[in-house]
């Protein structure tokens, strides 16, 4: 369908929202209409998505809000958009069922365009929600008379302080892209023209595509804002557009933080068929750029070629962009720029070669200028803006400055007394950047390589050995009948003697003692040991026609070579390679179930949690946190952040929040456990968690005493508080980049601290806590299937494994302190997802790490899928998860939570959550083949789907070890693409109904397809606006009232980041005084923000 108008929309996750699948599908769709989408990506705030369409001349905006405080997030983005003149511009929004009937038409009657119901999708479509927004956002927006309505201040509280006349400028450079000649007094910048008499340099950045290029420019702006509080920065970008479609990704504005601050501006441009790096409309806009009040301006040019060099053009300082990756030296004779620029980065300088190639780069950069003295220091930098404060960053930065004051000089009307583009030296030594050690050192990238060649030699093995094996039997069992005198015995017993020498001790052991082993699964008892604690548990159970049920029913094999297989591929539980579970048996005092909350204040998730443990002897607290603590931040009266206070989740923003969490609870109690789903802020939640915890002893301590502990006996027990303390924190940094999105720090930074918190638990001797939950829920959630959920989880658990041992840790010294989740939906790989992660560990562990028993264990929780809750026919759900909680119970997952029906739309209702739980009771108190403990064992289809699933998983560990590991794939988003692709498959799937979803796409109720229909009420668990209040009063109070301390503690935390230290160990002092956001914003200025990806 073509349209009238260039359509512009900004695509968006809402602030604290990291569920950006649905986004990604609608903005790719948009783009394949022929609109230009300038993707935002997750968690962006109103005045982030406001300041987007404004600069960037946006007709509409798609957000999508899966997190709660969807009413106070659109509302405040109307309000804000009309108090601009912006009242024409039209919003789409959408969240699944969490927005339900209701509030969709409350909000549509406010003023937004479409919030998308599944009903609508039901009804409309895909396409058809497609080509509403697109016809919809096909209008010119000069055509328009802007008017402003006013809404409480709502434009000044949000850009106010900004010397730039946004909204004006981005008026101005529509008309100019639309090709008009533009009078500055019309769109009313008079007050805002150059009246330096002398233009600002205009850098020029240009380099190949996939080189970073909208990173260093980000890095670039951050320093310029930092160094030079006064000045003032424009930017203009260059995306491709599509020749077939016309539509265009403009995807640098994602990459760059500094646009949230203020003196900064940024438009990005679509070439729009000029088939060129440049669009045709940049000369204008640079040329407007030039007559007004901006100090510096960058224009980049979208990814080029070896022979491209226009950019050089419309600069008065040319910057290439590259990588080590040209090829053999003498390509760089073939590159233009190398001869035009006037500052060359070869980015990403981690890689492998990254200084040979620097030196071939300064070789050519003299050649094409005749400079053949070797002591001359040409402008070529090894650059890492990926890197928080990278130094080769930082010396770019310097000397494009020199540049840009040596411009100022050349081109002054009159001398220049004092440049405002120098720096002190005092300046640049304040950003001197130590050297960082690489997370996973050169020698070690191939690790991926050998866990899988592992696994595949160990498998080889033991199909030869258990082939010889079976011919050493038969020819046994042939000594025992009237042919053993056809045969000469001593052959016999030469070649088993020459087989059994290929064995190990252990495996000879094993083997020969089959019958022994038969007969300890026989009896009616098992003793057996975990860390020294004895445990009897009995072996058999009677149904109620009087059968003897096992719980572990072993093999009746009397093939040597089928025995040394099932001992070396499966084995009973608790026995190497643990295919069939990690313990023995299951305990019989406690099941695997979770209780599950999160909701509003602390007391209320409290009370929660104290009717979910009612008459149970284990407390196994499953807790979820609102958005705003999950992004590491306070609550606050802003509406966008307000709204989502204590919404999906509790909020807790200190330690007093945190103890009353769990008050009633003695955390250092056997029957006490504790799961924190929380990843960017972790190391501060754990901090919060642990002064808790040790509080709690404190106060019991001193009870008993009857007096007060001195600084001795509370260090010992504190350190007695750790080590008793049970619990997990997910704390998965390397999945957040991949899929879940709540990664809020720089990765490298963020890494560094896990690294501490572990480091911290080895000097403490933490046993019984997981420092992380490496998870594959999240994957699964953005989309992908089984098989990579399980890849890419694997992949990242080993990559955490070389990261620690780099750092010189031990491995049985951590490997106990990791634990994993999965998520379990209905897919047959489900089925023997625990199995296959089980063994393919404890391989590797063993055979390449050479680990202990312990470490060769991986234990894992499951939650059933939430993506397989669905708002349509939300009682269906149930049936859902009754089924993947059986697979996980039946696969001896070591912990479980099910979700609750109404998950799709809401925060679990009290009645939903027992629901959830009773599925669980009933499948492991009332259903007869969970009496047994090994039922997967034995069926030649769980075999089979076992070995398929394993070498799927080994063959994505090879994709991912080419691409340089985990770390490497990462890099050009190979997780995070294909988790993409395999969404967009499965929505492609069900929209088409080639997937059956029951009540969804097929089988559908009759009465929901009526025009007139309505969806049913239901409760919702919302948080009010008292405990909303509440929460910020806390807050602000605690803020007051620990003001001298937390000032001298953050000081502190700030100087143990900078100096290379354990930053966990400050956190946990820092904790006693400090909220998280306080905590929060001291990390940022040390380490770094996460910079999103598309």
């Amino acid at each position: 369908m073509k349209y009238k108008n260039p359509i512009r929309v900004v695509t968006a996750a809402a602030l604290f929202d990291g569920h950006d699948a649905t986004i990604n599908i609608i903005r790719r769709i948009l783009q394949d209409g022929g609109a230009e989408v300038i993707h935002l990506g997750h968690n962006r705030s109103v005045k982030d998505v406001v300041k987007a369409v404004i600069q960037e001349g946006a007709q509409g905006v798609c957000v999508s809000s899966y997190q709660g405080g969807h009413m106070e997030y659109f509302k405040y983005l109307k309000d804000i958009l009309d108090d601009c003149g912006l009242s024409h511009v039209k919003i789409f929004g959408g969240g699944g069922g969490v927005i339900v009937w209701e509030e969709k038409i409350e909000l549509e009657k406010y003023g937004i365009s479409q919030i998308f119901h599944p009903e609508d999708g039901r009804r409309m479509g895909l396409e058809g929600m497609i080509n509403m927004i697109l016809t919809e956002c096909d209008f010119d927006p000069r055509s328009i008379t802007p008017k402003r309505i006013p809404k409480n201040d709502a434009y000044k509280k949000t850009f106010g302080s900004d010397p730039i006349p946004q909204i004006e400028l981005g008026r101005a450079l529509y008309a100019v892209e639309m090709g008009d000649k533009v009078d500055l007094a019309q769109y009313k910048l008079d007050d805002f023209k150059n009246k330096s008499g002398h233009l600002p340099p205009v850098i020029g950045i240009t380099g190949t595509g996939g080189a970073g290029k909208s990173s260093l420019i980000d890095e670039i702006a951050l320093r310029f804002l930092h160094f030079y509080p006064n000045l003032k920065i424009a930017i203009a970008c260059v995306d491709p557009s599509k020749r077939k479609t016309g539509g265009a990704l403009l995807g640098d504005r994602i990459r760059m933080n500094s646009l949230s601050r203020d003196r900064i501006f940024m438009r990005s441009l679509a070439t729009r068929g000029s088939g060129v790096e440049i669009s045709k409309q940049l000369i204008d806009v640079l040329d407007i750029y030039r007559k007004l009040d901006f100090d510096l301006i960058i224009a980049e040019t979208s990814g080029i070629g070896q022979a491209s060099s226009q950019i050089t053009d419309l600069c008065d300082i040319p910057l290439y962009v590259m990588t080590s990756e040209f090829g053999a030296p003498s390509q760089l004779e073939k590159i233009d720029m190398i001869d035009y620029a006037h500052l060359i980065a070869i980015n990403k300088s981690d890689r492998k070669g990254s200084l040979d190639a620097q030196k071939a780069v300064q070789k050519q950069y003299k050649r094409s200028r005749k400079l053949f003295d070797d002591n001359v220091q040409v402008p070529v930098f090894l650059t890492q803006a990926a890197q928080f404060n990278d130094a080769g960053v930082n010396q770019l930065f310097f000397e494009m400055m020199d540049q840009a004051k040596a411009f100022e000089a050349k081109n002054a009307k009159t001398p220049q007394a004092d440049s405002k583009w120098n720096l002190t030296a005092a300046q640049k030594a304040s950003v001197v950047a130590g050297a960082s050690a690489p997370v996973i050192p050169g020698h070690r990238t191939q690790y991926l390589l050998e866990i899988t060649n592992s696994v595949r030699n160990y498998k080889k093995r033991v199909q030869v050995l258990s082939d010889d094996l079976a011919i050493v039997g038969s020819l046994s069992r042939i000594g025992s009948t009237t042919l053993k005198d056809k045969i000469n015995s001593g052959d016999i017993e030469n070649f088993r003697n020459d087989v059994l020498k290929k064995l190990d001790e252990s495996e000879r052991k094993d083997l020969l003692s089959w019958d022994e082993k038969t007969k300890t699964y026989q009896a009616d008892q098992m003793v057996f040991k975990v860390r020294d604690k004895e445990f009897r548990n009995p072996l058999t159970s009677l149904s109620l026609s009087g059968s003897k049920i096992r719980k572990v029913v072993f093999p009746k094999f009397r093939d040597w070579g089928d025995r040394f297989r099932f001992l070396k591929l499966e084995n009973v539980p608790g026995e190497f390679p643990y295919t069939a579970g990690v313990f023995p048996l299951k305990r019989a005092d406690e099941d695997p179930k979770r209780m599950f909350a999160g909701e509003g204040p602390p007391e209320r998730t409290n009370r929660r949690f104290h009717f979910l443990c009612e008459g149970e002897t284990a407390h196994r607290l499953s807790t979820a946190f609102d958005s705003v603590t999950l992004y590491g931040q306070d609550p606050d009266l802003r509406p966008d952040i307000f709204g989502k206070v204590g919404e999906s989740g509790v909020s807790i923003c200190s330690l007093e929040d945190m103890k009353k969490l769990y008050d009633g609870f003695d955390l250092c109690s056997p029957n006490t456990s504790v799961s924190m789903t929380i990843n960017g802020p972790a190391p501060i939640i754990l901090a919060f968690f642990f002064n808790t915890a040790f509080d709690q002893q404190v106060v019991k301590k001193e009870k008993e005493l009857g007096r007060k502990l001195n600084d001795a006996e509370s260090l010992d027990l504190m350190d007695w508080t750790l080590q008793n303390v049970r619990g997990t924190v997910q704390a998965d940094i390397l999945k957040e980049d991949q899929g879940q999105n709540t990664c809020i720090f720089s990765i490298q930074f963020a890494l560094k601290m896990m690294g501490d918190i572990q480091e911290y638990f080895v000097k403490k001797n933490v046993k019984n806590f997981y420092s992380v939950s490496i998870s594959g829920y999240h994957i699964a959630e953005a989309g992908a299937n089984p098989i990579s959920q399980l890849a890419f989880t694997l992949s990242n658990g080993f990559t955490f494994v070389e990261y620690y041992l780099n750092r010189g840790m031990n491995i049985d010294d951590f490997a106990g302190n990791l634990s994993f989740f999965f998520s379990n939906g209905l897919d047959p790989e489900y089925t023997v997802l625990g199995r296959v992660a089980r063994r393919i560990w404890a391989i590797a562990m063993k055979d390449l790490y050479k680990a202990n028993d312990r470490s060769q264990k991986l234990k894992y929780h499951i939650q059933t899928s939430g993506r397989s809750l669905h708002a349509q026919e939300i009682a269906f759900n149930d049936i859902r998860t009754t089924l993947q909680a059986l697979l996980a119970i039946q696969d001896n997952c070591n912990s479980l939570h099910t979700n609750a029906y109404d998950e799709a739309i809401t925060t679990p209702t009290q009645e939903s959550v027992r629901r959830a739980m009773a599925i669980q009771m009933i499948i492991n108190r009332e259903f007869g083949n969970t009496k047994n403990e090994n039922t997967l064992q034995g069926s030649f289809y769980i075999d089979e789907l076992t070995d398929l699933v394993e070498e799927a998983v080994l063959e994505e560990f090879m994709r991912i070890n080419e691409r340089g590991g985990v770390l490497g794939a990462m890099e050009t988003q190979y997780q995070r693409s294909k988790i993409q692709d395999e969404s967009l498959y499965y929505e492609k799937l069900k929209h088409d109904g080639t997937l059956p979803i029951i009540g969804v796409n097929t089988f559908i109720d009759p009465a929901t397809l009526k025009v007139d229909y309505v969806p049913p009420k239901i409760e919702l668990a919302r948080a009010s606006y008292d405990e909303k209040q509440l929460q910020l009063n806390r807050v602000t109070q605690l803020k007051l009232d620990h003001k001298s301390d937390a000032d001298k503690l953050l000081s502190d935390l700030k100087t143990t980041a900078l100096g290379g230290e354990n930053i966990f160990a400050a956190l946990m002092k820092a904790a006693r005084h400090c909220s998280l956001y306080q905590m929060t914003q001291a990390l940022y200025e040390v380490g770094g923000e996460y910079r999103r990806n598309v």
